[in-house]
């Protein structure tokens, strides 16, 4: 039976490199000793609360990283806050390295992935190679973890969703919702976030092979 395979976009092909680093100045300037570990782990935790729109902006912005400092035990002061959003904010993307797998799998391959209608361009940007579908949630009006959206796979790719892998970064946006509707859902955990999950888990790209072999 043929397999298709389906993939998230941010944080799953694509990430922002200098984030981290680049967050972790800020806190030197102000005099702040942050751990990286812990800044990563809590920056990934919080997005799977807090609900990326499409279209950010600094009002945002602005939440999210007074949420994240109230996360790291740091008092969200006005001046912090606005030197993260000038410095870190619109930081370009990359795709991880181990993303380079996605060139050997001959399986017909897709994008299910909240972004706006710039994520066509984008992919094309980085990778060079064509997907089959490429689903985002400007452009179709629904966003994940609405299962109307998840159903697109099923419905645009004409195949049975025991047919269909798809991967993710986020149990509560990705994994969880694709399996309620019985497609064969990847959770990719490079952080090692997650030693408890009861889904299917990989920690490298690499490893997406072994299911769709």
């Amino acid at each position: 039976m043929e397999k298709v395979i389906f993939f998230d976009v941010a944080n799953t092909l694509l990430y922002k490199p200098d984030l981290y680093a680049t967050m972790l100045n800020v806190f030197n300037q102000f005099g702040i000793a942050v751990d990286r570990d812990e800044l990563e782990k809590k920056h990934k935790l919080l997005s799977e609360i807090i609900l990326f729109p499409d279209k950010t902006s600094a009002d945002f912005y602005q939440h999210f990283n007074k949420e994240l400092l109230l996360l790291l035990g740091l008092k969200p002061e006005e001046a912090l806050l606005n030197e993260i959003f000038k410095s870190c904010t619109y930081l370009p993307w990359q795709p991880f390295d181990d993303t380079k797998v996605i060139h050997q799998i001959v399986s017909r391959k897709g994008i299910l992935s909240n972004w706006d209608k710039s994520l066509k361009s984008k992919l094309e940007n980085y990778f060079n190679l064509s997907f089959d579908w490429v689903l985002g949630s400007e452009d179709k009006g629904v966003r994940k973890p609405e299962l109307r959206f998840f159903e697109l796979m099923i419905t645009e790719s004409k195949v049975t969703p025991e047919q269909i892998v798809f991967v993710g970064d986020s149990l509560k946006l990705d994994i969880i919702p694709a399996l309620s509707l019985g497609i064969n859902a990847v959770l990719i955990d490079r952080l090692h976030l997650y030693p408890n999950a009861n889904v299917p888990v990989i920690h490298s790209m690499e490893s997406i092979l072994n299911f769709i072999d």
